[in-house]
């Protein structure tokens, strides 16, 4: 991105400084929508945070009386770490020395309590601190601490049907829970969300020339033109943001959704688009393959007309949102470049499967679908 006036952002490899303010307002934004995108794309222009082990074990202590064998695992923005207790329970413990990372927490910890005990799902479960608060706050450092839940990432399980029916279903009572009031922080800057989404195609310079650059484009524009003009007609609320099958477990008890890093206010028909675009892989079926889980998703939240109208142009945009964004991080952090694009190969393959359908084709497959 090209925000000249963002001294303080870090700069690409190639000297580029990274920012989005003044880009962002070329391709039409208003000026609280640019800054909004600025101040999201420095989120994820900082390095991810490095809390040493010795620390992570000092807060664990002071926070919670507890002490464990401590692994960092990988992670893109906060440190996050098992922990394995000498009972051998296991926890996520959840730390930032960024400052940005207390508004972040302040929402995750209150998005997991507010789904805590609701059937139809599974999430995590936000343990107190000693003072029985949701996070803690100690010498620049913040977090929280949660259960690990045992279970199977969805992408490393066969996409079957009912597979992707059920996890729709469960991601409809998802949003239902979270829909019911207000979250400290839901309004903070998130650059995955739809506000900021004009604004990425600064990012298209990072893109290899080809169809997947063109796919991207018409995508963008399509999503500018066509499907955010409309998105005040469809429901908002707060949103995961971010159901990805690395997010979405099979477990014993139920689909479970975890890393609620990404949530935030948002149209609701949002999180659907996120998990049915993830999904589409198959040009033989019905959207590739993502009609079971949208049919299951409207199971428990019936979609508008004008939702279902939307809802491949979003899921196109989420597709293109990601491509521009991971091809613009791994430019920046080539040494985690395998994590961060570990989700791109899917959506390119998504992306050109639903180019292929007309607008309109597209809006009779899901209401097909939903019927």
């Amino acid at each position: 991105m090209s925000f000249e006036n963002d001294a303080a952002l870090p700069q690409d490899p190639s000297g580029r400084v990274v920012s989005a303010g003044d880009g962002a307002r070329s391709l039409g934004m208003v000026a609280e929508d640019a800054d909004y995108l600025r101040d999201a794309a420095a989120v994820l222009a900082a390095p991810p945070s490095v809390v040493p082990a010795g620390l992570l074990a000092e807060v664990l202590a002071r926070n919670y009386g507890l002490s464990g064998q401590i692994d960092i695992l990988s992670s893109e923005v906060e440190c996050t770490a098992e922990v394995r207790l000498p009972d051998d329970r296991r926890l996520i413990l959840k730390v930032s020395a960024q400052p940005a990372a207390v508004e972040s927490f302040r929402f995750q910890s209150a998005a997991i309590a507010a789904v805590a005990g609701v059937d139809g799902f599974v999430a995590p479960r936000v343990l107190p601190t000693r003072g029985q608060e949701p996070m803690f706050e100690c010498e620049g450092v913040c977090g929280y601490l949660q259960t690990r839940l045992d279970g199977t990432a969805l992408h490393r399980l066969p996409a079957s049907p009912g597979l992707l029916r059920e996890t729709g279903r469960a991601l409809g009572q998802l949003d239902l829970a979270l829909g019911s009031g207000d979250l400290p922080a839901m309004h903070r800057p998130v650059l995955w969300h739809v506000r900021c989404w004009p604004g990425l195609m600064e990012l298209r310079h990072h893109l290899p020339p080809g169809p997947v650059a063109e796919a991207v484009r018409r995508a963008m524009a399509d999503f500018q033109g066509n499907i955010a003009p409309r998105l005040g007609e469809v429901p908002w609320q707060v949103t995961h943001n971010d159901p990805s099958p690395f997010n979405t477990l099979v477990t014993d008890d139920g689909i479970a959704f975890i890393d609620f890093g990404d949530g935030c206010f948002g149209p609701r028909i949002q999180d659907l688009a996120i998990a049915a675009s993830h999904n589409v892989s198959d040009p033989s079926l019905p959207l590739g393959g993502a009609g079971h889980l949208i049919a299951g998703y409207a199971e428990a939240l019936p979609l508008s007309s004008v939702e279902a109208n939307l809802l491949v142009g979003l899921m196109k945009a989420r597709q293109s949102a990601l491509i521009l964004i991971n091809y613009w991080r791994s430019h920046l952090f080539p040494e985690n470049a395998a994590y961060i694009n570990k989700n791109v190969g899917r959506a390119e393959r998504g992306l050109a499967i639903l180019s292929a359908l007309s607008a309109g084709d597209a809006q009779e497959v899901v209401m097909a679908t939903t019927r």
